[in-house]
């Protein structure tokens, strides 16, 4: 885990709702690549732009816009709610008293890895300190299209599947599990319905991708590795390795991957990731196995790229819907996440429901 004391999600966006001004203001769904003032990157013995390095993805800005926010702040708006999270995080930090009472029976109330018994305390946590930054606007969200920075509806198919208790599964973008009381009934009940991240078996929050998003938690590194027929992107949390194939092409529709199936082709500087074949488990934000993503690396700087991603499935929303975000690079290493499925932990979590149900039938 990264040890930079950070404060949650939750406090980030209660800052960042803090501060908007005014109606929402639309941001342009053009490529920002084209709207990145000309830089020319260093390229490798093809003559692409050589895209190596490690990148640290924490943001404030989240998925979606806050309702009623403007989609970009001032710096002077930045600047106060990063403050404030600064100050949180201060706050996060001090020490705990040796000769403090016990919690509460059930915990003390709050909610997310660092709330109730048992938790992660901020000490462990890093869901970003920044805004991100494109194009010099300080992004609040990272959605851009549709323009209002929201997600698309979904269909109603979709709307159905999600309130089918027999469909109903993990998808790859949920976070660490929350308290059992607050969870669906049955979700204790088999191990396949537990959060993907909880098995070891993808990222927290879609961190793996595709799309790779920002996790709000913890582990945000990145590694791109390149070479000429391949693209390697290797995720700090769960330790999950994405392959590009340069130049290939998809395998038929009935091989199926947990981070779908990857080909990589250049578009002038940027490089361009295709990805189908998911698996029916992955279920990003509750899409079908019908997931289409398309990815658009371009470096904009000597130590930044811009990552900007389209997500397509028909059977889940309305319509496509498109966001980006900067990638900064650090010179952090990037460590081994140690995780593996059917770790004592997962046992001991549907051992604990069981006694929870006893506990409540007496």
């Amino acid at each position: 885990m990264r040890n930079r004391f950070l404060v949650s999600l939750g406090a980030a966006i209660a800052a960042a709702a803090s501060i908007h001004i005014g109606a929402q203001a639309p941001t342009t769904a053009a490529p920002a690549a084209a709207r990145q003032a000309a830089y020319s990157p260093s390229r490798l013995a093809d003559g692409h732009p050589d895209l190596q390095g490690t990148y640290d993805l924490a943001t404030l800005t989240p998925l979606e816009r806050p309702s009623g926010a403007k989609g970009a702040l001032t710096a002077d708006e930045a600047a106060q709610a990063e403050a404030k999270v600064a100050a949180q995080t201060e706050a996060g930090r001090r020490s705990i008293s040796a000769d403090r009472t016990a919690p509460p029976k059930g915990g003390d109330g709050s909610v997310g890895a660092a709330g109730a018994v048992g938790g992660y305390n901020n000490f462990w946590l890093d869901p970003g300190s920044s805004y991100t930054i494109v194009n010099g606007e300080r992004r609040t969200s990272l959605v851009i299209d549709p323009p209002d920075g929201r997600v698309p509806p979904l269909t109603p198919a979709a709307r159905q599947r999600t309130l089918s208790r027999l469909l109903a599964r993990p998808t790859s973008d949920a976070t660490e599990s929350r308290d059992p009381g607050l969870e669906p009934a049955g979700s204790y009940d088999d191990p396949e319905r537990r959060p993907l991240g909880e098995r070891c078996l993808l990222g927290f929050g879609s961190t793996s991708g595709p799309p790779a998003l920002p996790n709000y938690f913890y582990n945000n590194l990145h590694q791109i590795v390149q070479t000429r027929d391949a693209v390697m992107i290797l995720t700090e949390m769960v330790h999950d390795a994405r392959i590009v194939r340069m130049n290939g092409e998809h395998p038929p529709k009935t091989i199926r991957k947990w981070m779908g199936d990857s080909i990589g082709r250049w578009e002038g500087d940027t490089l361009v990731v295709d990805t189908t074949n998911f698996n029916d488990q992955t279920r990003f934000r509750g899409s079908t196995d019908a997931l289409h993503v398309v990815e658009r690396f371009t470096r904009v700087g000597a130590r930044a790229l811009l990552y900007r991603f389209t997500i397509d499935d028909p059977n889940t929303w309305a319509r496509s819907w498109t966001g980006e975000y900067a990638w900064p690079a650090t010179d952090e290493r990037l460590y081994e996440y140690a995780c593996h499925e059917a770790n004592y932990a997962l046992g001991d979590i549907l051992r604990g429901a069981r006694l929870r149900e006893a506990d409540a039938k007496k």
